[in-house]
């Protein structure tokens, strides 16, 4: 394992540091790191790491959402108000919309399977836009109508609502039923995810204002109760929905409000950590790209993922209507949405170990998503922000 680790530093950062030259984003070079070095191509990583990649992959999402939330000015985002709230399922829903009509015409698949791959491929990666936005709000641009902290958040809660509606339709296609209590797990989830963090970020200020030590210390404390959400989400998840990565990012954004001070000597602290949960997340997630796959893809794979995108952008610009945006901001917002990798990664495979039919297809789907939508949007949002948002 150690030496897999290796190969996906040294790699990762050298493939990082040559897309950064050429003026691309670096995160390019780390997901080829991970398809070069993965199970499909050189297959140089070391089984036991794949084994515990999930866990590892959450791990440095857990560090750049406590980033997120440290930096979440909420009284900037109540500035905001509904378009914030729509970004969390409108873009969303245009999208499974999306592939739900142009599905069972390119790919041969039943309404049902088609809302599967809609949700397959409906959630933002919060792990691309999150340090995108953190890099604006650090260098003030578009922060003077809280746009970088209004995608942030909206990312975040896209991602717990097209989880369980994925669940939602796998359970129709596996024979089950649609009850009211699952339709009902998306804003409990929600509201419990909330609550979660807000209490524990009061307790935890409260702790750190009792008992002074040094923040490194701090900073373990906070990445640890992460991880219990986490677990707490996963223990309860038959009992009662909750969101753990709404909570880490609630969290933050209570202990920015309670003790300023603190959070703003903390956070650049989980910067520096996320130069290496960086390279291992994105590194991880190309390794779970199969290249036969995406090979076997065929032009209306493409097609479909690329219409889809048109929904998606198309969802995003109803959510801005009736705001002070003007048609650069909205255009910007727009683009902001299309990076898809992290929740492709960890859910694409599941319709297939499940044993639907439209299983390898969802793979198909999720694995080629990652491979347009990753670059295309997070290039997109590094070639436009000066020219589309303005500098506070």
């Amino acid at each position: 394992m150690l030496t897999s680790i290796a190969y996906i530093f040294l790699l990762g950062l050298t493939l990082g540091s040559i897309f950064r030259k050429l003026k691309f984003p670096s995160l390019f070079g780390m997901i080829l790191t991970g398809v070069i070095l993965g199970p499909y191509v050189l297959n140089m990583l070391s089984p036991s790491l794949l084994a515990i990649s999930v866990d590892l992959r959450q791990m440095a999402l857990v560090v750049i959402l406590m980033r997120a939330g440290l930096g979440l000015d909420v009284k900037a985002l109540k500035k905001v108000g509904r378009p914030a709230l729509l970004m969390c399922f409108v873009p969303a829903c245009f999208e499974i919309v999306g592939v739900i009509i142009v599905a069972p015409l390119l790919l041969d698949v039943s309404y049902l399977e088609a809302a599967i791959i809609g949700t397959v491929l409906a959630a933002v990666s919060p792990a691309i836009i999150v340090p995108k936005m953190l890099l604006l709000i650090d260098k003030k641009i578009g922060t003077n109508k809280s746009i970088p902290q209004m995608i942030m958040a909206g990312g975040s809660v896209d991602d717990v609502f097209v989880i369980v509606l994925f669940t939602v339709f796998t359970s129709l296609a596996q024979g089950g039923e649609v009850s009211a209590a699952s339709m009902m797990q998306i804003p409990i989830s929600i509201i419990t995810g909330l609550i979660l963090g807000i209490s524990v970020g009061v307790a935890l200020t409260a702790l750190f204002k009792r008992i002074h030590t040094r923040d490194s210390i701090k900073l373990l404390v906070m990445l640890s109760t992460a991880f219990l959400f986490l677990t707490l989400e996963h223990s309860l998840k038959d009992k009662l929905a909750i969101s753990g990565l709404l909570a880490i990012m609630a969290m933050g954004a209570t202990m920015l409000q309670l003790y300023p001070v603190l959070a703003k000597r903390i956070s650049p602290k989980f910067s520096k950590l996320w130069v290496a949960a960086e390279i291992i997340l994105f590194v991880l997630v190309g390794a779970t790209v199969d290249i036969e796959y995406a090979a076997s893809a065929g032009f209306a794979t493409v097609i479909v993922i690329l219409l889809a995108l048109v929904f998606r952008m198309f969802g995003v610009f109803v959510s801005m209507t009736k705001t002070s945006l003007s048609w650069r901001e909205r255009l910007f917002c727009m683009i902001a949405y299309i990076p898809k990798a992290t929740v492709q990664a960890a859910i694409g495979s599941l319709p297939l170990t499940m044993g639907l039919p439209c299983g390898k297809i969802a793979l198909t789907v999720a694995v080629v998503s990652i491979i347009i939508s990753a670059p295309l949007g997070a290039f997109g949002i590094d070639a436009t922000y000066k020219k589309l948002l303005t500098k506070e």
